[in-house]
C-alpha cells in the first residue's frame, strides 16, 4: 500500500477518498454488481424459456378438454366453458388403446435388450484391452453419425427379404420393429456407458475375481449394480426417443387394409387425424395427444434425480 510522507518524519498510509474503494475491495464490489447483473438475466431467460415449455403443454391438454367449437374460435385461450372429460373415452376408444398396447409391447423388449446389451457391450471396451478395442468402439461411434433416413431404403428392403426366410421378421411385425429400435439406440447407450464404466473403480471388479467370481458373475452382480444412476439415465432417455419415435414405425409398420393394427402410439395419432376427412374431431385428437404425451413426463418427473445424479457421476468421480 503506498504511504505519504510528512514533515515530522512519520508515513501514515494513503487513504482513499470516501465512497470510492481501492484494491481488493473494489474488485469484490465490481463481482458483486457484475454478478448481481448476470443472475438477474439468467433468471429472466430461465423465465421466458420455463414459459416457451409450459404454455405449449398446458395449451395441449387445456384443448383436450374443449368442444370442437371453442378448438376452432379461441385456439389459443386455456380455459374452457365446461370440462369435457369424454374426449378421453371418445379417443380412447378409436384406437388410442391399440396404439398404447403395441407401443408398450414394443419398449418393454426393446428398451431391455438394448440395456442389457449396451451394458455389456461398454462394459467389455471399457474394461477390457484387447485387439480392435477402439476400432469396435469408434464403429459404434460411427452410428451416431448416421441419420436413420440414409438407412431407409436399404432396411425396408432387406426387412421385406427376411420375411422370406425368417416368418417373424417382415413388414408389420413387432418383432421386426424392436430389433430395429435396439440396432439404432445401441449407439448412445455403448457411447453413454462407456464413459460411465471407465468412472467406476477398477479395485472393487479385482477383489470381486480374488473371491473366485466369474467376469460374468462380476458384471451382473458387482459393476452393473454399480452402475445404476447411469442405467437409469440411459433408459429414460431411450424410453423417450423410442416412444416418440415416428419414422422408423411408419417405415416398418404400415397399416394394411386401413386397419391401425401393429401401429405404435406416434403414428397412430397421425393416422387418426389423416382418416377423420371431413369429420373433424379435434378434442379428441388432442385428448389422444394427451394421453400420449403424459406417459413419458410422468417417467421423466418421477425419475429427474436420478437422471441427473447419472449424468453427473462421471464428473464427480
Amino acid at each position: 500500500m503506498s504511504t505519504v510522507t510528512h514533515t515530522s518524519g512519520q508515513k501514515r498510509p494513503d487513504v482513499a477518498p470516501p465512497g470510492r474503494p481501492t484494491g481488493r475491495r473494489a474488485e469484490a464490489a465490481g463481482n458483486g454488481i457484475g454478478g448481481r447483473i448476470f443472475n438477474g438475466f439468467s433468471h429472466l431467460f430461465l423465465a421466458v424459456w420455463a414459459i416457451m415449455v409450459i404454455y405449449p403443454l398446458l395449451w395441449v391438454v387445456m384443448s383436450a378438454l374443449k368442444t370442437d367449437s371453442e378448438v376452432i374460435r379461441q385456439p389459443l385461450s386455456l380455459f374452457p366453458k365446461s370440462l369435457q372429460w369424454d374426449n378421453f373415452a371418445r379417443a380412447w376408444t378409436a384406437g388410442i388403446d391399440s396404439f398404447f398396447l403395441n407401443t408398450l409391447l414394443v419398449l418393454v423388449f426393446s428398451v431391455t435388450l438394448t440395456m442389457l446389451l449396451g451394458s455389456m457391450a461398454a462394459y467389455a471396451l471399457a474394461r477390457y484391452e484387447f485387439r480392435g478395442n477402439r476400432l469396435i468402439y469408434w464403429m459404434f461411434l460411427s452410428g451416431l453419425t448416421l441419420p436413420v433416413y440414409l438407412a431407409a431404403v436399404p432396411l425396408f428392403k432387406g426387412v421385406y427379404n427376411m420375411n422370406v426366410v425368417f416368418p417373424l421378421l417382415g413388414p408389420n411385425k413387432h418383432f421386426t420393429l424392436i430389433l430395429v429400435y435396439v440396432a439404432w439406440s445401441l449407439s448412445f447407450t455403448v457411447f453413454f456407458m462407456h464413459s460411465f464404466f471407465r468412472t467406476l473403480p477398477h479395485s472393487i471388479a479385482e477383489a470381486a475375481m480374488v473371491d473366485g467370481a466369474s467376469h460374468t458373475r462380476t458384471f451382473f452382480s458387482v459393476m452393473l449394480p454399480m452402475a445404476k444412476p447411469g442405467l437409469i439415465s440411459i433408459g429414460i432417455f431411450n424410453v423417450l426417443g423410442q416412444w416418440n419415435q415416428w419414422y422408423l414405425p411408419t417405415l416398418l409398420m404400415q397399416s394394411v387394409s386401413g386397419e391401425p393394427k401393429h401401429q405404435v402410439i406416434a403414428q397412430g395419432l397421425i393416422e387418426l387425424s389423416v382418416n377423420q376427412g371431413y369429420k373433424s374431431d379435434w378434442s379428441g385428437l388432442f385428448a389422444g395427444v394427451t394421453m400420449a404425451m403424459l406417459p413419458v413426463l410422468i417417467v421423466y418427473v418421477v425419475f429427474q434425480r436420478q437422471v441427473q445424479s447419472g449424468l453427473t457421476a462421471g464428473v464427480g468421480k
